[in-house]
């Protein structure tokens, strides 16, 4: 390595890419009373039908997916590919960043989109000429999600259990653990007749109910929730007659300022066929860690977050 940017570039980009969609952040009264008034309650509580989508979704193995995200000024981005979760988290996408600080380290790294691969034991991203000539040649990125685990506090093993999970059936898992899911209604997405669901989750009981981390990783991640400004997040999800989610919407507001993330979901059941990137143009998130910086991705330890370029 030639530079102590290119760690601090690495950081960035797996922090911005993975964790956009993983945990939105919003006060409990954000986006609630313009809604409210349009949105119908029901007499019926729809946790039996959600129980179905779930089934179902989990079941269907593969989907392709659409995904847009916007987190302040800190980054928008847009994703497209397919994942597939038969047994555990394999996928190819293409990430593109289209605005904010993260486009900006982007253009610095050589490129402003990127190959993305999910495998089973880890996540990998296909970075720019520019990135490869500081990097010994090496254009792509391992980040293993145990290394990931390391990260500080309890944000490191709550990313890598996220990660793990980054399907759609995980969005009706995060709306079932809403304390108040509600029925919105029948409405059309993408000429595709839907039901509508939507609800608020509390993002530190989320991260105590519906994931694998110890009592100490899960004080440690509330710890660094609170310091965030985290509070809760909105979710709407768009179901389709067979019981699979077509459309997800998470909406919040961390300290980073506003974040909206947008997916859509299509053609359950296809073929899904990600490939350990070459090893020897693929270098290690860890290395990159262990040469120039502790986990947090700064050198001088001034840059918790590891968002910063």
């Amino acid at each position: 390595m030639k530079s102590t940017s290119v760690c601090r570039v690495t950081v960035s980009i797996v922090v911005g890419a993975v964790l956009a969609g993983v945990a939105a952040c919003d006060s409990p009264d954000s986006g609630k009373d313009d809604r409210s008034a349009h949105r119908p309650r029901t007499h019926v509580r729809p946790v039996t039908a959600l129980r179905s989508v779930e089934k179902t979704t989990d079941g269907a193995d593969s989907a392709k997916v659409e995904s847009t995200t916007t987190m302040g000024t800190l980054m928008t981005m847009k994703a497209d590919g397919v994942l597939g979760w038969a047994d555990d988290l394999t996928g190819n996408l293409t990430i593109t960043y289209t605005g904010g600080m993260m486009a900006d380290t982007m253009r610095q790294a050589g490129a402003t989109s990127m190959p993305a691969r999910y495998l089973p034991d880890a996540y990998y991203a296909r970075m720019g000429d520019t990135f490869a000539e500081r990097a010994d040649g090496k254009h792509w990125v391992k980040y293993a999600y145990d290394d990931l685990a390391k990260l500080p506090g309890g944000s490191g093993a709550y990313l890598k259990d996220q990660m793990r999970n980054t399907t759609p059936n995980q969005s009706v898992k995060l709306l079932l653990a809403s304390r108040d899911v509600r029925k919105v209604g029948a409405e059309t997405v993408r000429g595709e007749q839907t039901t509508h669901y939507t609800g608020t989750v509390s993002v530190a009981d989320l991260a105590t109910e519906n994931s694998s981390l110890t009592a100490r990783q899960v004080s440690g991640l509330k710890r660094q929730l609170t310091q965030a400004g985290v509070t809760t997040e909105t979710v709407d999800i768009w179901v389709n007659s067979q019981d699979l989610l077509v459309k997800k919407v998470e909406k919040g507001e961390p300290a980073t300022g506003r974040m909206s993330s947008t997916a859509y979901y299509s053609d359950y059941g296809v073929k899904v066929a990600a490939q350990e990137p070459p090893a020897g143009d693929t270098t290690d998130f860890k290395d990159l860690i262990e040469q120039h910086g502790d986990m947090s991705g700064s050198p001088d330890n001034s840059s918790g977050s590891g968002a910063t370029p």
